[in-house]
């Protein structure tokens, strides 16, 4: 049997997450009968059958579950691979930074003052994104190195905890729950966070997902705007709240909330040294901040 192309793995990945032939054909940009095609003679190269078809729905067997979560990790190795290659060929370099807006503890500052005074410094191309972004493209080249709150996700990746830090809830300065000093989740039941799961179950770990009749919120300040309209409330690091003080949002103290850890993270197979020395840069500003008793 020849090796198996990326193209391949793309076609089956986009069926076996959408479930549906039509939905991924779309997904390609292709017609449906060719990406039909290629998944069936996937199957007969590799022998064994991948997705049970009925005239109602899609379904992976066990040997598609396995192939899907091989695939998404052959697809980000060869995405990581072309644009680290590309990275490394550029003729200014730069330490590509991810990191989400705020999410700093208001260290990146100190961080960047203290890396760029280390040798192997290059200069940082900040890349802004959502939470929970940052691993993922650590894993496929689109970042050298992050600064990523908890909860983390560690695949194929190397990482130190920076400092911990309790999280508050938001709530609207006029709902009632702002006339107390502290709450436990039990007390926020019947509200919802900006991804409209209940509020009492603690934090979501995925992205925003919708809020209606509002649509997709992923925006801090988008965010806090409803939740001084009462729509939601949200849970937000110390350093975060500090930020963020407003006439029309209380902040409280929670219990039985679990705190935020902020780490800096990279991939595990990097030999630069522009990397470790953002990670000591990192590291010593901490031990630093600490030392003195103070974060900023």
């Amino acid at each position: 049997m020849s090796d198996l192309e990326t193209r391949q793995l793309r076609y089956f990945v986009a069926v076996a997450e959408e479930l549906h032939f039509g939905r991924a054909a779309e997904r390609l940009s292709m017609a449906q009968p060719p990406l039909s095609r290629a998944i069936r003679d996937l199957e007969r190269r590799l022998d064994v059958q991948l997705l049970e078809r009925t005239t109602r729905q899609v379904t992976l067997t066990r040997a598609g579950e396995v192939l899907l979560r091989d695939a998404r990790t052959a697809l980000e190795a060869v995405a990581a691979a072309e644009r680290r290659a590309r990275q490394a060929g550029r003729p200014d370099p730069r330490l590509r930074l991810a990191l989400k807006a705020d999410h700093d503890a208001g260290l990146l500052p100190k961080i960047i003052e203290a890396y760029e005074a280390e040798d192997g410094a290059l200069p940082i191309e900040l890349i802004l994104g959502g939470r929970g972004e940052q691993p993922r493209q650590l894993r496929d080249g689109r970042a050298d190195v992050a600064l990523v709150p908890s909860p983390f996700d560690t695949r194929r990746l190397d990482f130190e905890p920076l400092l911990t830090e309790p999280r508050l809830a938001a709530v609207a300065a006029n709902d009632p729950l702002a006339a107390r000093s502290r709450l436990t989740l039990a007390d926020l039941e019947g509200r919802l966070l900006p991804d409209g799961a209940p509020a009492d179950h603690g934090p979501s770990t995925g992205p925003p997902v919708t809020v209606v009749p509002h649509g997709p919120v992923s925006d801090l300040t988008q965010i806090l705007k409803l939740v001084e309209l009462g729509t939601i409330v949200c849970f937000l690091p110390v350093s975060v709240a500090d930020r963020y003080r407003r006439t029309g949002i209380a902040y409280l103290a929670v219990d039985d909330l679990e705190p935020t850890t902020l780490a800096v993270m990279w991939p595990q197979d990097s030999r630069s040294p522009a990397v470790a020395a953002f990670v000591r840069a990192a590291t010593t500003v901490v031990s630093s901040a600490y030392a003195l008793g103070q974060r900023s």
